[in-house]
């Protein structure tokens, strides 16, 4: 056939089709208006939540940097004599700050849940926590945090060396012993290994296990030689074989 009639065939069905859908929309007007008006109404309630979430998130981050101020701010009670009193954010005593800081991350956490920014917060919210001595709080917010096992996820590896560290300070020893030796087992936490190394050794000769201790920081040096902790580690292992020597 040739070519100049086929292209004349097919314009005229495009222009068939096209006239078809004419005399199908005149028939149904009112579903095309209908039809028409919910594509719009789904455009624009799409347009409105990408607005209201992107502005949640911006309202969440400054709530969060607000609290983190507070967290980082100065005590004047623990500044050394004589020295210049800060000119931004302080705060009397430890305890005032520390309240602060719990009260406005658990704030970030309730309206921002769903928000990765309210798992940070929560986080930073048990560290506040610990500080004020509220050990059992801090503990059940952290336990629940690092059950969670989301690859690639920051806050549960956190919130597992935040527990760890906690067991040491209030001296459950054998507990923090446990979670500091899973967390370096682990190879897949986001977070580098040799700090928890550390925290093992530490807690190791806390808990008068010197030979356990040794092996560890000789470890951290093993596979972490480059680590900020390496120095520390090597001393701590030539102390413990010259003890052990004698």
């Amino acid at each position: 056939m040739d070519r100049g009639i086929k292209k004349h065939i097919k314009e005229d069905e495009i222009v068939t089709g096209f006239q078809k859908m004419l005399v199908w929309a005149g028939a149904h007007r009112d579903e095309v208006r209908l039809t028409a008006g919910i594509v719009v109404l789904l455009a624009a309630v799409a347009g409105g939540l990408a607005w209201y979430t992107s502005q949640r998130r911006h309202v969440a981050s400054v709530a969060f940097a607000d609290a983190f101020e507070i967290l980082q701010a100065p005590v004047t009670a623990d500044l050394p004599a004589g020295a210049d009193q800060p000119t931004g954010l302080s705060f009397p005593t430890s305890e005032e700050k520390y309240q602060k800081a719990a009260a406005a991350f658990e704030g970030i956490e309730r309206r921002y849940a769903s928000l990765p920014v309210g798992q940070r917060a929560r986080y930073f919210g048990a560290l506040a926590r610990i500080e004020l001595g509220d050990s059992a709080t801090a503990e059940t917010v952290l336990k629940d945090m690092a059950a969670r096992r989301e690859a690639g996820a920051l806050e549960p590896a956190l919130a597992r060396l935040a527990l760890a560290e906690l067991y040491r300070r209030v001296g459950k020893l054998d507990q923090a012993i446990d979670a500091y030796q899973q967390f370096a087992g682990d190879a897949a936490v986001p977070l580098p290994r040799d700090y928890a190394l550390m925290g093992l050794g530490t807690a190791q000769e806390e808990a008068a296990k010197p030979a356990d201790a040794r092996a560890t920081y000789e470890r951290l040096l093993q596979e972490f030689p480059a680590s900020v902790y390496a120095p520390e580690a090597r001393r701590r292992a030539e102390f413990l074989g010259s003890a052990s020597a004698t």
